[in-house]
């Protein structure tokens, strides 16, 4: 069904938010959005709402299955307000969030469902669960000018590293259970990124409760949310397979003409799979799941 803003969803079906978990996915421009929705729904996300442009056409057989929202991303701070719009409206639902040309992946996704491990994760009496943005880029831009490819689609199988995140308010000392993670082509090539946005986390899943708000950041109001782990023992994380900077990489004026390939010795070969992340330390199951 399609709606005309968020105001006309959130009257019109309030039921699509009564259980999770829910994706969202914020369409910045018209690449991979049909692969992208397909892969959310085979996830087992329970309703999938798309933010998009008038300009993007879906399969009717497509959209028939989904909540489309006239979204324009342009406007300032447009995912935030929105994300924390919903949140307003789904209190103790889970929630997801990603762009187009980006898929969750979380830990033995072949055979266990995404509701699977949040019901585990609940269990655990946790409410965000640490996203590890993974940067993919197609092998030749020369046959792939956008850096988009699904079939020849590569990664940094190494150069991942966390620092301790300082907490203003304790003199910078670093805030407990909690990491800034870098790696990728945010860091490869770090001079075309601003400082603040080299990071490769996120929280991109998580339980709405009044109050909570997710910041610029991507991070949330309430610290607890932020950390990686419990105070006890390893948590489940989970990784976003995502074409997104590459894409931005190659058609930003400032940076395409200094990028020939995003290849390097430390490259390998996307497999489209959880184990491939696991084995690389991209995400783990936590201590039991």
């Amino acid at each position: 069904m399609r709606y005309s803003g968020l105001s006309d969803f959130l009257n019109s079906s309030p039921e699509a938010l009564a259980k999770g978990p829910v994706a969202m996915i914020f369409v910045e421009d018209l690449v991979e959005v049909d692969s992208t929705i397909r892969h959310h729904q085979n996830a087992g996300f329970k309703e999938v709402l798309v933010f998009a442009p008038d300009a993007l056409d879906l399969p009717s057989a497509l959209e028939v299955d989904i909540h489309r929202i006239d979204f324009d991303m342009s406007a300032p701070n447009a995912l935030q307000t929105t994300v924390n719009k919903v949140i307003e409206a789904a209190p103790k639902v889970w929630l997801y969030y990603c762009y187009n040309a980006e898929y969750l992946f979380h830990p033995f996704c072949e055979t266990r469902s995404i509701a699977e491990l949040l019901a585990f994760h609940t269990e655990e009496r946790r409410s965000g669960v640490l996203s590890y943005v993974v940067d993919l880029y197609a092998d030749d831009l020369g046959h792939n000018p956008n850096a988009v490819s699904l079939e020849n689609a590569w990664m940094d199988k190494s150069g991942y590293y966390a620092l301790g995140r300082p907490d203003p308010e304790n003199d910078g000392h670093p805030k407990e259970r909690q990491l800034d993670f870098f790696g990728g082509l945010r860091w490869r090539f770090e001079e075309h990124i601003p400082a603040l946005r080299r990071k490769i986390d996120r929280i991109a899943l998580f339980r709405a409760r009044p109050g909570l708000r997710l910041l610029a950041d991507h991070t949330f109001n309430d610290e607890e949310y932020n950390t990686y782990a419990c105070p006890w023992h390893n948590n489940i994380t989970v990784a976003i397979a995502s074409f997104r900077t590459a894409k931005a990489l190659k058609s930003n004026a400032g940076s395409t003409f200094d990028i020939h390939t995003f290849k390097w010795h430390n490259s390998t070969e996307f497999e489209w799979s959880s184990k491939q992340l696991l084995d690389l330390g991209l995400m783990e199951p936590g201590q039991w799941f």
